[in-house]
């Protein structure tokens, strides 16, 4: 899996980065019998929900066209946590 998600990460980064968008992390997990591929993502003075919709929109179609995770999954895109500023 790791190389399936090191694949991922290569095929979207540099779109996000014209966005000034970084990838923080990039997992599969498996929760009950859901899957899980979660891209955590950073900017500079953190993320709103409209950079995650407008990332998530370029993220899902690379996605589609790579095919990589045969099984089905949920495509969760998050920003990463700041904690108290």
């Amino acid at each position: 899996m790791e190389k399936i998600l090191n694949s991922i990460r290569e095929n979207i980064e540099s779109i996000l980065i014209e966005k000034e968008i970084l990838i923080d992390s990039i997992s599969y997990d498996i929760e009950g019998k859901d899957n899980f591929l979660r891209i955590v993502l950073d900017k500079a003075g953190g993320i709103d929900l409209d950079t995650i919709v407008m990332a998530t929109n370029l993220i899902n179609p690379i996605l589609d066209k790579l095919d990589l995770i045969k099984d089905e999954y949920i495509l969760d895109v998050l920003s990463k946590e700041r904690g108290n500023e």
